[in-house]
C-alpha cells in the first residue's frame, strides 16, 4: 500500500468511527514502527493509532519452541507484539477494568492495523519535570503504580474484536535474544569488536546462571517499557490512576524488578540516587516483597539485562534506520550498565566485560 492509499485508509476509518471531516494530525514517531495521530472535531479530540499488519516480523504462537521462534524472527524469540493491535487495545481494556488509566478503546480495525482511543493529553512526565511538577511526587506515584499492578490479578489472555493475546513469560529464551544485541550491535557495529564463538558461549552461560536467581519473586505483569517518556500525569484522578499508560503491548509475565528498573535506570534521563534508592525501598514495601536482598541482586540483573540491549538497540536505531541521535544516549546507559556490574551477583559478568568489551567503560566515561 502506497504512503496516500495508507493515508486514505486511515480517513475513511476516522469517518467510519463517527469522526468524519475530523482533522488528523500527524505527532512525532517513536523507535517503532507504530505511528500516531491526534484527531481533531471541534471540542472532541482522540488519538489514532496506525500500525500496519506486515511491517514487523511475526509475534510468537502460544506454545512455540525456541527453535520454531527462532524461524519466525526477533519479535517471536523476544516475545514482542510488533504492529498486534489485540494486545494493545486487550490489554488496555483489560488494565482498564481493574482501575488503571489506559486509553479507552473507541474504535478498531484490527486486520487494517488502525485503533481510535482516547486522548490521555501531553503531561508526559519527561516533559512536566522539573517546570510543573516535584520529579519525585510524580515517581512516587509510578512507583505506587507499579505495586499495584504487582498486585493485580490478570487473565492469562486478553482480547478485542474476538481475537485474543496471550501474556506470555519473559522467559530466558526472550531475555537471552536481547542481550545478545550488546554483542551484535554495540560490539561489533558500533565498537568494531567481532567476538570469538567462546566469548559468546560464556556471555550466554553467565547470563543463564544469572536468570536464574529470577526466581525469588512470584511473577506478575512486566509492561517492559515503563519510563517518563511513556507515562501521563492525570492530576483529576485518584490513586494510582493518575498516571496513564502509553505503551504496555508488549506485556508479558515476568520479575517485578523489571519495570522499576526501566522507571529508575531511565535510558534517556538521569534519575538521581537520592531519589531512586528510596523509590526502590517504597516498592519493596508496598508491593509485599520478602527477600529484600534477592529482589536487589534481581534488580541488579535486570538493570544490567535491560540496559545491554538498550546500548544495542540504539546502536541498531542509528546504523539500521537512520536515527542517529540515539548514539547521543550511550554514553549515558553505557553509565547505567557498567554501575549495574558492580552487584555481587554479577562478578562473573563484571570480569567478562573487563576481558572482552572494555569499549563499553570507554564508553560510559565519555
Amino acid at each position: 500500500m502506497t504512503t496516500s492509499d495508507r493515508a486514505e485508509a486511515r480517513k475513511a476509518f476516522v469517518a467510519a468511527a463517527g469522526w468524519d471531516g475530523a482533522a488528523i494530525e500527524p505527532l512525532a514517531g517513536d523507535a517503532s514502527t507504530r505511528s500516531y495521530f491526534r484527531v481533531r472535531e471541534g471540542e472532541r479530540k482522540a488519538m489514532l493509532m496506525d500500525a500496519p499488519l506486515g511491517a514487523e516480523a511475526p509475534a510468537c504462537p502460544p506454545g512455540a519452541r525456541p527453535e520454531e521462534r527462532a524461524e519466525l524472527g526477533y519479535n517471536a524469540v523476544a516475545r514482542l507484539a510488533g504492529p498486534n493491535l489485540v494486545a494493545f487495545a486487550g490489554l488496555a481494556r483489560a488494565l482498564g477494568e481493574r482501575g488503571f488509566s489506559t486509553p479507552e478503546i473507541y474504535a478498531s480495525d484490527i486486520d487494517e492495523g488502525f485503533l481510535l482511543m482516547e486522548d490521555l493529553g501531553d503531561d508526559l512526565f519527561a516533559r512536566i519535570i522539573p517546570s510543573d511538577w516535584h520529579e519525585g511526587t510524580l515517581y512516587s506515584h509510578a512507583v505506587d503504580l507499579l505495586a499495584a499492578l504487582y498486585r493485580s490479578s490478570l487473565p492469562g489472555e486478553v482480547g478485542v474484536d474476538g481475537k485474543t493475546w496471550p501474556l506470555q513469560d519473559y522467559d530466558a529464551v526472550a531475555m537471552r535474544a536481547e542481550t545478545d544485541l550488546f554483542l551484535d550491535w554495540f560490539m561489533d557495529q558500533y565498537s568494531g569488536v567481532s567476538l570469538s564463538q567462546q566469548a559468546r558461549d560464556d556471555w550466554n552461560a553467565i547470563w543463564d546462571k544469572a536468570f536464574a536467581r529470577l526466581e525469588n519473586c512470584p511473577k506478575g505483569i512486566v509492561l517492559r517499557d515503563f519510563h517518563a517518556e511513556n507515562l501521563i500525569y492525570l492530576p483529576e484522578r485518584e490513586d494510582e490512576a493518575c498516571v496513564g499508560l502509553l505503551d504496555f503491548q508488549d506485556a508479558v509475565m515476568g520479575h517485578p524488578a523489571y519495570d522499576l528498573v526501566s522507571l529508575l535506570e531511565d535510558a534517556r534521563r538521569n534519575v538521581d540516587r537520592k531519589l531512586s534508592v528510596p523509590l526502590k525501598a517504597r516498592f519493596v514495601a508496598k508491593a509485599g516483597i520478602a527477600d529484600v536482598a534477592g529482589f536487589d541482586a534481581s534488580y541488579a540483573v535486570l538493570g544490567a539485562q535491560r540496559n545491554a540491549k538498550i546500548l544495542g538497540i540504539f546502536v541498531r536505531l542509528a546504523k539500521r534506520d537512520g536515527k542517529e541521535k540515539y548514539l547521543d544516549m550511550l554514553p549515558h546507559v553505557a553509565r547505567l550498565f557498567v554501575g549495574d556490574l558492580q552487584h555481587p551477583a554479577l562478578m562473573d559478568l563484571l570480569m567478562w566485560t573487563k576481558t572482552h568489551a572494555d569499549a563499553v567503560f570507554r564508553e560510559a566515561h565519555k
